[in-house]
């Protein structure tokens, strides 16, 4: 029996797959459990259409984190930190915050968790740091911290 996978089935393939099984293990388990619909042309055009529609997505969402991308790069977020005698900062600058100053200031959301550089902004100055946006796309934010008066 020839089926196309909906899932991915552990020894018999990864989702979309165009598989032949035992005619038993299709109809009463891959089928019934919606893992798996009959092969046949109207099945195969139904597939062709959710391969075309997945490519669409992942084109316009690349778009819109390339759009991202522009934005960020004209942005630069001020923070200000408090410091000791010798200029050296207490604490430091989070993601979290670096994601909140986004969101309220330009209505960019970013996951605090799509931060490639896993380095803290600890010290006074500019700091450049990388957020992959999307597969493949990466923006870059500029962050200046100076000392609280």
């Amino acid at each position: 029996m020839k089926v196309i996978l909906l899932k991915d089935v552990k020894g018999i393939g990864k989702k979309d797959d165009i598989v032949v099984v035992k005619d038993g293990y299709g109809a009463n388990f891959l089928i019934p459990k919606g893992l798996a619909v009959s092969y046949s042309n109207k099945s195969l055009e139904i597939l062709d259409k959710q391969k075309a529609d997945a490519a669409e997505q992942v084109r316009q969402d690349t778009l819109k984190a390339q759009e991202v991308a522009k934005q960020l790069e004209g942005i630069t977020l001020e923070f200000e930190a408090a410091c000791g005698a010798d200029s050296k900062m207490f604490g430091s600058i989070s993601t979290k915050q670096i994601e909140q100053e986004l969101k309220n200031k330009y209505g960019i959301e970013i996951d605090k968790r799509k931060f490639i550089d896993k380095i803290s902004v600890d010290h006074l100055g500019y700091t450049k740091l990388h957020i992959e946006l999307y597969k493949g796309v990466v923006g870059i934010v500029t962050i200046h911290v100076s000392e609280k008066r």
